[in-house]
């Protein structure tokens, strides 16, 4: 039965009149983190500096060049690639070794046509061949040699003139070049070029389209292991940029070559194919994760790597995780099942790298997320999990803490006894500093966990059952007014977690202290806001509370 993406799950019991599902989140999620990782963490396109053979580039240059550098750049570039047209159809590829070295454009040149190899002096006129011979190994290595310069070019800055190379016909060139029977060092240098091109903007990387099959078709276990690495990258720039070059991928077959890739333990080839799979799963559509998933041995390789391998591998298996944790249910009930929860909470336990740490702790997010049950399967005793969310917390940070807050908040949403861990634990003061202190983002996921500490889960759409006990003990240690600066805030979603909360309070407080507290901190003026709010379920809320609490008869008794 094919996987329909996610069946929906209350796990946001404060949320009760708006029916928050955590499994929405957990795609909406996994849709944005593909920004957050290109600008943030690690490039969803990647340059090729240096190859996956070893093979060192030139020193770089970030400085941003000057016109005059950029103007000679172009021009180079556009020698190396630049394809002239006989009148007979042939194709020419002008020599970039030569032109390097200075000599002129019209001495030499590589004649193509038919896939035979001929060179040609040339004197005055481009169209005039005298003198043709068939080229042998000469040929080739001249052919790989124009190759590498345009690869160097293409390597050698920050922002490489990919746009001029386009110009100068350089794809055709590069599609001619993967035609199979060549040998490895032209394929891993025009599987570099590509590479790179790629990695440029949104219609550079569409001009790969027709160079897809062969890289693809180069994955396969005939190739050596740095061309079908280096194919890999290719595809895995494709793939982070945007949904329809993934759908186009998976129609030609790029998932199970990919996979298969991942099961070796070959260290840089592994991560290359883990990297790109991430890329090429991410969604929004869940039949690819759930594709993958179901390839023999990848979540054997999984479980490996992430037990095993480095911390370099090891974050790109686990934004592999993310994706299929986020998207596809098969995926999700397969990792539950497996022994992946306790190693990713030993990767947390053990890792100071953020690289790594932020798509652990996704993971394991989406995992609690998407199965109430895993939760009793992740709070094993000793409670190792709340003490690596803890060290999350303590973090300097920012996207920790606030993904640390967000797996505390789906274990809150558990049972009283989940509830409790976190009451009894170091968990609970960092929470109630950072409400009051950190930044909007985080703030709204602490909310989350410390709503969800007040209340059970009850059946259908009505009010949460309240835990008087776990209420009474947060507003003593001074959370309300953290909650009704988030009623003040512009953040819909913010302000609506502060009302559900004041609405705990005026009911939930004994003897009927709730309506003073708020009072207290100024709650009423922070309510009347939303008296002619466009937003009607908050105005209908907090107008709903200030007559329900703070009617006429308020403070008649005092």
């Amino acid at each position: 039965m094919a996987d329909e993406g996610l069946t929906p799950h209350r796990r946001d019991p404060i949320k009760s009149s708006v029916g928050n599902v955590a499994a929405q989140r957990r795609r909406q999620n996994a849709v944005t983190v593909g920004k957050e990782r290109r600008e943030s963490l690690v490039r969803a396109k990647r340059l090729c500096r240096v190859g996956t053979s070893g093979d060192s580039e030139v020193s770089v240059d970030n400085d941003m060049m000057v016109d005059e550098e950029q103007s000679i750049l172009e021009t180079q570039t556009a020698a190396a690639g630049d394809l002239v047209r006989g009148d007979d159809g042939g194709v020419y590829f002008r020599n970039a070794e030569l032109l390097m070295t200075g000599e002129s454009t019209e001495q030499s040149l590589i004649y193509r046509k038919y896939g035979d190899y001929y060179t040609e002096q040339l004197y005055s006129d481009l169209g005039k061949r005298k003198n043709v011979t068939k080229l042998g190994k000469g040929a080739m290595h001249k052919r790989v040699d124009a190759l590498r310069e345009l690869r160097r070019i293409l390597s050698r800055f920050e922002f490489p003139p990919v746009e001029t190379a386009l110009k100068a016909g350089a794809i055709s060139t590069l599609v001619q070049c993967l035609s199979f029977g060549s040998p490895d060092e032209q394929l891993l240098e025009a599987a570099w070029c590509l590479t790179n091109i790629a990695a440029g903007k949104q219609e550079e990387t569409k001009a790969l389209l027709p160079a897809l099959p062969l890289l693809i078709a180069h994955l396969g276990e005939k190739s050596s292991l740095p061309v079908a690495e280096q194919c890999a990258w290719a595809l895995g720039n494709v793939a982070g940029e945007e949904e329809e070059l993934r759908d186009v991928l998976l129609a030609q077959g790029a998932l199970p070559p990919l996979a298969r890739m991942m099961l070796p333990n070959k260290g840089s080839t592994v991560r290359t194919a883990a990297w790109a799979l991430s890329n090429l799963i991410k969604g929004p559509d869940p039949k690819a994760a759930s594709e993958l998933i179901r390839v023999n041995g990848v979540l054997d390789a999984i479980l490996c790597h992430l037990k095993k391998a480095n911390e370099e591998l090891a974050t790109e298996v686990a934004w592999v995780v993310v994706y299929l944790s986020a998207l596809s249910n098969v995926a999700t009930s397969m990792l539950v099942k497996s022994d992946v929860l306790p190693q990713l909470v030993e990767r947390l336990a053990t890792t100071n790298s953020l690289q790594l740490l932020i798509p652990v702790l996704r993971s394991l997010g989406n995992l609690v997320a998407g199965d109430s049950n895993t939760i009793c399967d992740i709070l094993v005793p000793g409670h190792k999990v709340i003490e690596v969310l803890v060290k999350c917390l303590k973090s300097e940070h920012r996207v920790l803490k606030k993904e640390a807050a967000w797996v505390l908040s789906n274990i809150a949403a558990g049972s009283v006894e989940h509830k409790q861990l976190i009451c009894s634990s170091e968990a609970l003061a960092l929470l109630l500093h950072l409400l009051s202190t950190s930044q909007s983002d985080i703030r709204k996921e602490v909310a989350y966990v410390l709503g969800n500490l007040c209340v059970s889960p009850t059946e259908g759409d009505g009010k949460p059952r309240l835990i008087q006990e776990h209420l009474i003990s947060l507003v003593s240690r001074g959370c309300l007014p953290g909650f009704i600066d988030l009623v003040r805030s512009a953040d819909i979603e913010a302000a609506r977690l502060g009302l559900q909360f004041m609405e705990l309070v005026l009911r939930g407080m004994p003897n009927g202290e709730g309506p003073k507290l708020v009072e207290q901190e100024d709650g009423i003026d922070a309510m009347e806001r939303f008296q002619f709010h466009e937003n009607e379920d908050l105005r209908n809320m907090a107008n709903g509370l200030v007559d329900k609490y703070f009617g006429e008869d308020y403070g008649v008794d005092d």
